[in-house]
């Protein structure tokens, strides 16, 4: 059995916006032999107050650093480790300067970047940067398409309901051609984008009897797209808050089962006071997946 690429969730909200913190934490990841790094992503947050009618995982209260300025940082001290964004909200952006910003932190740190997209939630948040929260899911999957074409060819044309792009290219191309897009959510459309376009599967935590019946789908999915199901990965999370130790060995064993291909440890909400409870957490993590084959 290929064993699991082992993760850590950027403690977004709670690490604060000291560089030299960052710095430290991702120095630690390097070090103790972690794979991969995952970053949330929120552009601005809102004010519940203002919005009596909606609800709000996060708010203006919530500190989010931004992934590929983020990313790019953490590439610049780093060899080996990668970069997962989990999830990228993508219909609240420009899909060409998204592949541009892509394609050019997947060059500096030399083909290190795994995309995960998905269409959001937050009304608020998307349509204060000016786009339609009605038609994010169709957007979504022709945004995909025309950054798998930029990072693939040198000049590209494309005519779609969103976006007209006229014998134009990104200029350096990737490292990875295409960079992989892995897609965040279980709705049925989304497991259909999955299924054409996408290299991997991020899900909500969940356990994995409730993963089951969704990867079952995705299978079909994959076949009906002339795909084998063996070209998908999948990236869960533990989230430590609601998964202590005491519930790993059940958790990754169920998921293992399932297929999954990367697991990553959230260390949020446990009232960490610094970034040495963080790590601490991590490093008794990744010695656990040690012990386990991974």
């Amino acid at each position: 059995m290929t064993p699991l690429k082992i993760g850590a969730v950027f403690p977004q909200t709670e690490i604060g916006d000291d560089p030299g913190a960052i710095r430290e934490y991702t120095l630690a990841l390097e070090e103790m032999g972690v794979d991969y790094v995952l970053a949330y992503d929120h552009v601005i947050g809102a004010d519940p107050t203002a919005y009596p009618d909606r609800r709000f995982v996060y708010t203006d209260q919530d500190a989010f650093h931004e992934p590929f300025v983020l990313f790019s940082f953490m590439a610049g001290i780093t060899r080996r480790l990668s970069f997962v964004t989990g999830i990228l909200i993508l219909p609240q952006r420009n899909a060409v300067l998204v592949a541009k910003q892509a394609a050019a932190l997947d060059v500096l740190s030399g083909g290190r970047l795994r995309l995960g997209v998905g269409v959001g939630w937050n009304r608020a948040e998307m349509e204060a940067q000016g786009f339609d929260f009605r038609t994010r899911g169709w957007r979504s999957a022709e945004q995909v398409r025309v950054m798998r074409a930029l990072w693939s060819e040198p000049l590209v044309t494309f005519e779609g309901e969103f976006h007209t792009i006229h014998a134009m290219g990104l200029n350096p191309l990737p490292v990875q051609r295409p960079i992989p897009v892995w897609f965040g959510g279980g709705a049925d459309p989304v497991l259909r984008r999955l299924a054409r376009y996408g290299a991997g599967w991020i899900p909500a935590s969940m356990a994995p009897a409730q993963a089951e019946p969704i990867i079952e789908n995705i299978h079909r999915y994959f076949a009906e797209a002339g795909r084998s199901p063996t070209e998908l990965g999948i990236d869960v999370r533990i989230n430590l808050n609601r998964q202590p130790r005491a519930k790993w060995e059940s958790y990754v064993t169920g998921w293992r089962k399932l297929g999954a291909t990367h697991i990553a440890l959230n260390t949020m909400g446990n009232q960490f006071a610094s970034v040495d409870e963080h790590l601490a957490a991590l490093r008794d993590f990744a010695t656990f997946m040690q012990n386990m084959g991974s």
